[in-house]
């Protein structure tokens, strides 16, 4: 209890905050998305290609707007960028509930992915100014931890509400972000650093011309970008393809979601501890490699017990690589642009969702099902490379160990 009192007490309320709404939102938005594939090709009667450039849609939203977001909230604030990101997902949850043909589900998707997934960019910001570099790294992994307690509550739950009705799902989603909405705007107060006036931040909206000049970071966030294609994969043609291929339904995949967001909270912490300690462009590379290994596994997997464990492999990369890429973009970031680095950051996401799963679909639809998988090894591999030939070619690491 000393310990887990001293935890606490080296953070901030308001970070404590963020913590505790990230928990609220996460529950009910996971309830959703694991199954949405799933829902979109029974409701819509549609290809799995044809849902892949749905998701692709949502994707391409989020890469246009997130541009925007970095200048908004270095300019205004995060408050407000974080109040209208989960205002639109309560929104735009409510509506899949009650779209019923493509036309609808088209405008739902684009507005989710250009409202949506904004609040990222204002969080990580709002996150970086109220800690110090050094303690960053545990900050992220504690976010991740919260995000994770409600992912892991969300789809065990959720599998078994949208085996019985999809509505309640989205009715659980759409209260849980503007519960946290409402915390945001109540209790969290903003914290836009203040510049100095003889280093004033960039003058004209956009302000990318730095971070555009910034060659080790842009080839940063092109590596990455191909290391969350194979993730990408995983997390959304899954569910499909488990129950299409092998009978796996909503209440058993819910678990398998569930695992990964469980693995998270339990080890999360500990190994960004021991990761932190290492030059952080290995340390990607390894995060990629098994995430590489995790997709590449599946095409050996014939049930729930086999997809577990790809979903375990997969886990374990994710733990190492994403508080990394986080802590390395918030380190690299000019305290005046800590927002559009986070924003550009986010868009290898938003890029490799938004590709991951049209390319999956199509060789799915065109060669075979299997080819899902074998193509997320190759892709994976390439990032393992690209890490590796980054640590190599430049003088110095991104980031020195913490």
């Amino acid at each position: 209890m000393n310990r887990l009192r001293q935890a606490i007490a080296a953070y901030p309320r308001q970070f404590w905050l963020l913590f505790g709404g990230m928990l609220i939102s996460a529950s009910g938005s996971s309830m959703v998305w694991p199954f949405l594939t799933i829902y979109m090709r029974q409701q819509l009667d549609i290809s799995l290609t044809a849902v892949g450039l749905l998701l692709g849609l949502n994707s391409g939203a989020r890469l246009v707007t997130t541009f925007l977001a970095g200048p908004v909230a270095d300019r205004f604030g995060r408050k407000g960028v974080m109040l209208v990101s989960l205002l639109a997902s309560s929104a735009t949850y409510a509506g899949m509930a009650l779209a019923d043909s493509l036309v609808p589900w088209v405008l739902l998707m684009i507005a989710n992915g250009a409202l949506a997934p904004l609040f990222r960019v204002g969080g990580d910001a709002m996150v970086a100014d109220l800690l110090p570099p050094a303690r960053r790294p545990g900050a992220y992994a504690l976010i991740r931890m919260a995000n994770n307690v409600g992912v892991a509550i969300g789809p065990a739950v959720g599998g078994f509400i949208a085996a019985v009705s999809y509505d309640w799902t989205f009715l659980a989603a759409t209260v849980s972000s503007l519960a946290f909405a409402l915390l945001i705007l109540f209790f969290v107060a903003e914290t836009l650093p203040r510049v100095d006036a003889q280093h004033p931040g960039p003058s004209h909206f956009g302000g990318y011309g730095p971070l555009v000049r910034d060659r080790p970071f842009l080839a940063f966030c092109t590596v990455s970008t191909l290391a969350v294609i194979p993730a990408s994969l995983l997390m959304v043609l899954l569910p499909v393809y488990a129950k299409e291929q092998y009978g796996v339904p909503e209440s058993q995949y819910g678990f398998i979601m569930a695992t990964n967001a469980a693995m998270v909270v339990l080890f999360q912490y500990p190994v960004t501890q021991i990761t932190k300690r290492y030059l952080h462009l290995p340390v990607m590379a390894t995060g990629a490699f098994f995430y590489a290994l995790g997709v590449g596994s599946v095409a050996l997997g014939q049930g729930f017990s086999a997809f577990l464990m790809s979903m375990v492999i997969l886990t374990v990369g994710e733990m190492i690589l994403v508080p990394t890429g986080t802590t390395v973009t918030a380190n690299m970031a000019p305290i005046d642009m800590r927002g559009r680095y986070m924003g550009i950051y986010g868009l290898t996401w938003s890029i490799g969702i938004g590709i991951g799963p049209v390319i999956g679909g199509y060789l799915s639809d065109q060669i075979a099902p299997v080819a899902i998988w074998y193509g997320g090894l190759a892709v994976g591999l390439a990032a393992v490379a690209g890490f590796l030939l980054l640590n190599q070619r430049l003088r110095k690491p991104l980031h020195e160990p913490s």
